[in-house]
């Protein structure tokens, strides 16, 4: 059910106000208790309201939207005493960036089984993704079904086991298992492309169970037909691509059960396993052919905007805590008429993201103000181009302005939901690494309690730019609001979902929201608390034994 934004909004505004309170200290330090207290719900109001004005059209890389803001945040770390740590002793770093998009007159997808040829219809039965790696493409080969398409034996769960793909198209569910945990199930859903080449497919095809209305084709393709970003490297080669993959496509639900027709497994039964998640594979007695035509349409010259606090300790100072949010969000768009903006078009993105903008630049004065700098040194990068897909810093992670090998922990802020009391967090991560210490003892001073995901199948933990430095094997906490609002009749995940489902991506994602600032001011405590700890200790922060994502990505930071 689509929720009434002025029910809702009403009830949060009378639970907002609040003073901010502070459970017991336990072992955080004197001075940076003191600072904590002097946080400013203020400060981050000002700062989103300038972010998401209209005057700054939506903050769309590449444009004069996106630099008033890089600007603004450049401005107000330069003048907290924060150093240069870009490129060529500046505060930017660029970020080459370029968009594909596909020519769907020229490109297609055929069903063909014992000579008999079905042609799909674009945009209704189908969707192909743009290949930067080759501008005219076209693959025809059989198809094998691969449940979701998952391989994670350490998880006792392989749909790869027992069926040889290479050379041919694989189809797959979107998703992944119910049962994994709420992290790995993130990375298992989004990780497919990639497992797919490593096991020498050719191609591959995705569609959604009938169950799932959130990844349906009728609303994916209008984003879908703007095309893929990628960032380049200094060869101008793309970044995050699979060149084995000739074919890429997602079919409707109806096109799904085409490609069943003459399969020995029914798809009725298909989705059934896939519902018991039971791992399955097998041929769909079906070939498809996918040509596709992809055109370069611009080059966008990014930015990252990056400032240092230097350590205090003459050996730790050379190491290196980031703190990271995204600057950037979705520009000029189609008009949307909304309860209070008829006709509006510019994408403000208030919560999504300058909110975490703004916290990291109260969590940076906080930094500052102490009266002697941490240890290590404390980065903090505005990121360009994560609605294109982490793409800014995934650039900073793979390319850092620092050695990589001394950035021991990232910490990012995406859109943490402050529309009630901040009464318990999900500190995605935090399990992974001993920075769940860290998170622990600030959560307590805040007074705040450490909740499960509420939502795993929003798939929350791949969808921000902390994972772009899991990915470089460093460990990463990213913190968003729980369930709790001290209002029995508010449901908070609900709340969370029909944001999402109402305002999130719109023009109606403005200022002029219900935002609880002192919920907001708690986030910059836990912020603040949680680097300032890491970067006292003597020790860096290190993956826990044997974790999913320190093995995988992990390289001299695991416990051993």
């Amino acid at each position: 059910m689509r929720f009434s934004v002025s029910l809702p909004l009403t009830l949060l505004l009378s639970l907002g106000g609040a003073a901010l309170s502070f459970a017991q200290p336990g072992t955080i330090p004197t001075e940076a208790q003191a600072v904590a207290k002097t946080v400013r719900p203020e400060a981050i109001r000002a700062a989103m309201r300038f972010l998401a004005d209209d005057a700054l059209e939506g903050r769309k890389p590449g444009t004069r939207g996106f630099a008033l803001a890089a600007n603004y945040v450049q401005t107000q770390l330069e003048a907290l005493g924060l150093q240069p740590a870009g490129e060529n002793n500046t505060y930017r770093q660029a970020v080459p960036l370029r968009r594909w998009q596909v020519r769907e007159k020229t490109s297609s997808l055929t069903l063909s089984n014992k000579g008999n040829n079905q042609l799909l219809t674009y945009g209704k039965q189908f969707i192909l993704n743009p290949n930067p790696d080759h501008a005219d493409s076209d693959v025809n080969a059989p198809v094998v079904f691969v449940g979701y398409g998952v391989s994670a034996p350490e998880l006792g769960y392989d749909d790869y086991a027992n069926i040889d793909v290479k050379g041919k198209i694989v189809a797959y569910v979107n998703g992944a298992p119910t049962t994994f945990p709420s992290n790995q199930r993130a990375y298992y859903s989004s990780a497919k492309a990639e497992m797919a080449a490593a096991h020498g497919a050719v191609g591959v095809l995705s569609f959604s169970l009938p169950t799932d209305l959130r990844n349906r084709i009728e609303t994916a393709a209008p984003r879908a037909r703007q095309g893929i970003y990628r960032w380049l490297d200094k060869r101008g080669k793309p970044q995050r691509t699979f060149p084995s993959l000739k074919g890429s496509a997602s079919l409707s639900d109806s096109a799904a059960r085409l490609i069943f027709a003459n399969a020995a497994t029914s798809f009725a039964d298909a989705v059934a396993a896939a519902l018991k998640n039971r791992p399955q594979a097998f041929p769909l007695n079906i070939s498809v052919r996918m040509r596709t035509q992809t055109d370069v349409v611009e080059d966008v010259a990014g930015q990252n905007v990056v400032a240092v606090l230097p350590g205090s300790d003459p050996i730790l100072k050379n190491e290196y805590i980031v703190y990271v949010a995204h600057l950037d969000h979705l520009g000029i768009g189609r008009p949307v008429n909304g309860a209070s903006t008829p006709g509006d078009s510019i994408y403000n993105g208030a919560h999504d993201n300058a909110s975490g903008v703004a916290i990291n630049l109260e969590t940076a004065r906080l930094f500052a103000a102490l009266p002697k700098a941490p240890r290590r040194s404390i980065v903090f990068v505005g990121v360009t181009g994560e609605e294109m897909g982490l793409l800014g810093s995934d650039y900073f992670a793979s390319n850092p302005t620092v050695p990589k090998e001394k950035i021991v922990a990232n910490f990012c802020l995406d859109m943490p939901f402050f529309f009630h009391p901040l009464l318990d967090i999900v500190p995605y991560g935090a399990e992974h690494s001993s920075l769940g210490r860290e998170t622990k003892l600030a959560a307590d001073f805040v007074g705040v309690q450490i909740s499960p995901d509420p939502i795993p199948e929003q798939t929350v933990f791949m969808r921000s730019d902390h994972f772009s430095f899991v990915r470089q094997g460093i460990p990463a906490i990213y913190i968003k609001s729980g369930s709790q609002t001290g209002n029995p009749k508010l449901d908070g995940t609900k709340l969370n979902l029909d944001w999402r489902a109402t305002i999130y991506h719109s023009p109606q994602d403005d200022i002029n929201q219900p935002f609880d600032f002192n919920a907001a001011a708690k986030h910059v405590q836990l912020q603040f608390l949680i680097g300032y700890l890491a970067a006292q200790a003597d020790s860096r922060p290190t993956w826990n034994k044997g974790d999913f994502f320190g093995t995988k990505f992990g390289q001299t930071s695991v416990v051993k």
